[in-house]
């Protein structure tokens, strides 16, 4: 118990070079933040309009956090590319779902960087061809390639452990929720989030699902 104790200080607490890293980044973030609404004017219409700028920060921050501090278990070769390719399909199901990745549209648009909107949505990689159509928004990106590393380092995990380690991971229902907020999002049209138009609490729910699955993915508890 004792030593389960000190291994959930140590994931939890961070360390220096935690700090550093983190102090770094998030200063680094402000700077181009500050620089955009010097350049642009961009006005709020109220505080909950500030969210427009502050979201994508909280999913490229704890994104980067979770793949910072995420050291998946030893094991054979053979775990590391299953995990790998299970982790793969869950990166594009994510992707298909959050609006990243889908078929293309009757439009066609080569490969464009966009760097209208605030960041964290932009610089966006725009490309609409004849099979598939990228929208490529950096923080979705970063939050969704941290989700699918952590559920690689979780398969190992489970692999490695008791069977009630397996059972648990497979009965993950976490590990459908941003699928699901994804999908939701689209519905209520907060996938067309570039403009503050569309704005709306789908993605709102977005941010605490991604948060929440995030932690439940680093703490493991079904496996640990």
């Amino acid at each position: 118990m004792a030593s389960n104790t000190v291994a959930w200080r140590e994931r939890v607490s961070p360390n220096g070079e935690t700090a550093l890293a983190a102090f770094i980044v998030v200063n680094l973030e402000l700077a181009i933040l500050w620089t955009w609404l010097l350049i642009t004017n961009w006005q709020f219409d109220s505080l909950l309009g500030m969210r427009q700028v502050v979201y994508p920060f909280v999913w490229i921050n704890v994104g980067l956090w979770a793949l910072w501090r995420t050291t998946p278990a030893p094991t054979t070769r053979w775990r590391r590319l299953l995990a790998g390719a299970l982790a793969a399909v869950y990166f594009f199901v994510l992707a298909y779902a959050g609006g990243l990745v889908g078929p293309a549209t009757q439009f066609s648009v080569g490969p464009t960087v966009s760097f209208g909107p605030p960041p964290g949505f932009s610089p966006a990689l725009l490309y609409d061809g004849d099979l598939l159509k990228l929208t490529l928004l950096p923080y979705k990106f970063v939050g969704y390639l941290a989700l699918a590393y952590l559920v690689y380092a979780t398969i190992i995990d489970a692999a490695g452990s008791a069977i009630s380690g397996v059972l648990g991971l497979l009965s993950c229902v976490s590990c459908t929720w941003p699928v699901a907020a994804s999908l939701l999002s689209g519905v209520l049209g907060g996938g067309a989030a570039l403009t503050s138009a569309a704005f709306g609490y789908s993605y709102d729910l977005g941010v605490v699902v991604f948060v929440v699955t995030v932690g439940l993915l680093y703490w493991r508890p079904t496996v640990r």
